[in-house]
């Protein structure tokens, strides 16, 4: 990439994070709703961050920082650079105001755009400021569910957008495709961006298998409610079923009102349920329990990449900006990308050969590699351009405040 052509990346991505923030007022953006989530404000902060702290401090001369306490107060997890503010307490940062991160933002995009003009500039620091850029996309996706989350918990329940209306969708008949067991190649490959932990590419053994055509509906899902899937143990695994009793869950996240019709809060407010659209926001338990009351199963990493590697990138993306999944309308193997992020039953591991970077970068990816499972694909909040057959998200088991929703599989011994 030119450094014409860099610039340009690196003001259309840091233009679309304002733009994401521009719906907020100043009080939306300085309270965190639950310790995983991070006020906007923060976010703002941090993305900046990543490149005053990551690519300017190693390459400007007589490098000078925007403001001394910011290298602890938007420090996420990186050990390496110092200390940092603890992150459930991340919405008591009433200062700096909001305008003053806005100047914090604006004063190291102009000292990105002198060190990105310069004739010297080279493939490391280009690297460097394409993995701030991939890192300020992750934190776009962020931004969306961690608003989504703070709204839910107003009574007012506020609306991010306003509403689309869409017209009445069935979602095509659930269909299962095979695949053949064997050996496959999994992990990124050819050009273009990718993180550490998608390298390198190596072989994996899957058995034959069958894959759902299209995500879970959430008119699938409410007969597992209805059936009274959340009460039966069976079902769970064992910190599943100590994950609902605790939490006293019994539906997805966002739905609302079992007594007057089910109802769901999303980012354009609350609204009647939808049966035809993908069912959303539901944690691995949940997952894994629905597949197991399904007579199916989660599919692994290896069998996901091995079908996603041979469909093409298209789907309901954050560049929508309609930031709510949509009924799967077409034949064939259907919303491997967008829409909902899917779960996998494969643990987040290392690949074979794998060795993180040296120094803090080496922090991005390889030490949460423990207590998490993996989800394929990309959802209505991701970039188009950030997916890839090969990319890896990961959370911890209980996590639902994520787009996440289930594609089922199914050993051929299972048909």
């Amino acid at each position: 990439m030119t450094p014409s052509a860099l610039w340009s990346k690196y003001t259309e991505i840091r233009d679309r994070t304002m733009a994401l923030a521009t719906p907020l007022s100043a009080e939306d953006c300085c309270v965190q709703s639950m310790p995983d989530a991070s006020p906007i404000k923060w976010h703002l902060g941090h993305t900046t961050w990543f490149f005053e702290t990551f690519v300017l401090e190693r390459y400007e001369a007589s490098f000078e920082p925007f403001h001394k306490a910011f290298r602890v107060m938007f420090n996420s997890y990186y050990n390496a650079v110092g200390e940092k503010h603890s992150r459930p307490q991340r919405g008591l940062l009433t200062r700096p105001p909001l305008p003053a991160v806005r100047d914090y933002r604006r004063n190291v995009d102009e000292r990105m755009r002198r060190l990105l003009e310069r004739p010297a500039n080279d493939d490391a620091l280009r690297s460097l400021t394409v993995l701030g850029l991939n890192h300020e996309q992750q934190h776009q996706e962020l931004m969306l569910t961690d608003i989504k989350h703070l709204f839910s918990q107003n009574p007012l329940k506020p609306c991010y957008q306003t509403p689309e209306s869409y017209p009445p969708a069935p979602p095509t008949a659930l269909e299962w495709h095979d695949f053949e067991g064997g050996t496959v190649q999994i992990g990124h490959a050819g050009e273009g961006f990718s993180y550490d932990n998608e390298s390198p590419r190596h072989k994996e053994y899957i058995q034959p298998h069958q894959m759902a055509s299209r995500l879970v509906t959430n008119g699938e899902y409410l007969q597992f409610v209805d059936a009274g899937g959340y009460e039966d143990p069976a079902l769970w695994l064992s910190e599943a079923w100590d994950w609902i009793k605790i939490n006293q869950h019994s539906h997805p996240l966002y739905w609302l009102g079992k007594d007057a019709g089910w109802m769901e809060f999303t980012l354009g407010g609350v609204l009647p349920l939808d049966l035809n659209l993908p069912v959303v926001h539901v944690s691995y338990y949940e997952a894994d329990a629905y597949a197991r009351w399904f007579g199916a199963r989660l599919p692994t990493e290896a069998e996901w990449e091995h079908a996603a590697s041979q469909q093409q990138i298209s789907g309901n993306f954050a560049n929508n900006n309609r930031f709510h999944p949509a009924a799967a309308v077409s034949a064939g193997l259907v919303q491997i990308y967008g829409d909902t992020w899917e779960w996998t039953q494969s643990s987040y591991s290392a690949y074979p050969g794998f060795y993180p970077a040296q120094g803090a970068i080496g922090e991005y990816n390889s030490k949460f590699m423990v207590n998490q499972y993996l989800l394929r694909g990309g959802s209505c909040a991701t970039p188009s351009e950030h997916i890839r057959p090969s990319y890896r998200n990961f959370f911890p088991a209980h996590a639902c405040w994520q787009f996440s929703g289930i594609r089922l599989a199914r050993d051929i011994t299972m048909c």
